[in-house]
């Protein structure tokens, strides 16, 4: 209960840093819920924004609570985005992907003026590689890339649904989910799995979030780049 009291504290703290006339990217997972949430609250109170959405989840969530939404090709600039993370180290070097939703989350952010992380404590590491490495891959080259990453020293394991079957993206790929244990050099690594054919992104994110908002016990602490 604690760790969804950070939470929603988190997302709500994100929400508020919204302004009139913005275009806003919003993120998917636990914690972004809370600030679609909230800033459907504040467009009912009169806030003018339009969303856009990082997933079908998202989408459906930001339209259940009345946030008007566009496209990047009809708003190819945002002004800020919010979405949560499943890492984040000191430096505000990200995992991210543990919804399935890393490679329109990345786009979003690419995009973005400022990216505003919102996470519960528990999301911040001193070093990245606990939480299992999300890389969105076409089913095509599985095997291959497979074998890639084996040979960096992960542990590559595909993602599945409670049925057996493969985890699809909202893009129509598949995931793999990469053990690596500790991530020593997280932009190194960014590049190599960047430049291996077959991969469509990966989970990390380097450079992008300027903030961070992390829920801790009964406050909200901020972290900067």
């Amino acid at each position: 209960m604690a760790n969804e009291e950070e939470k929603e504290a988190a997302g709500r703290a994100g929400a508020k840093l919204v302004r009139d006339g913005d275009v806003v990217g919003l993120g998917t997972g636990s914690t972004a819920y809370f600030a679609v949430v909230a800033l459907g609250e504040r467009v009912k109170a009169g806030l003018k924004i339009i969303g856009i959405p990082t997933s079908v989840k998202t989408a459906d969530l930001a339209r259940q609570f009345g946030i008007p939404l566009t496209t990047l090709d009809e708003h190819p600039e945002i002004d800020i985005t919010i979405d949560g993370a499943d890492e984040a180290d000191p430096q505000l070097r990200l995992i991210k992907g543990g919804g399935g939703a890393l490679l329109r989350e990345k786009v979003v952010a690419s995009a973005s003026r400022k990216m505003v992380v919102v996470a519960d404590s528990g999301k911040i590491v001193p070093v990245l590689g606990k939480f299992p490495l999300p890389v969105e891959i076409i089913s095509f080259a599985r095997t291959v890339v497979e074998k890639k990453i084996a040979a960096l020293g992960a542990s590559p394991k595909l993602r599945t649904k409670p049925d057996g079957s493969p985890f699809i993206t909202d893009n129509g790929n598949q995931i793999l989910d990469c053990s690596f244990g500790k991530i020593d050099d997280p932009p190194a690594l960014a590049l190599i799995l960047s430049n291996t054919p077959g991969i469509v992104e990966h989970g990390l994110f380097i450079g992008l979030a300027k903030l961070a908002l992390i829920g801790r016990g009964g406050r909200v602490e901020e972290v900067h780049s």
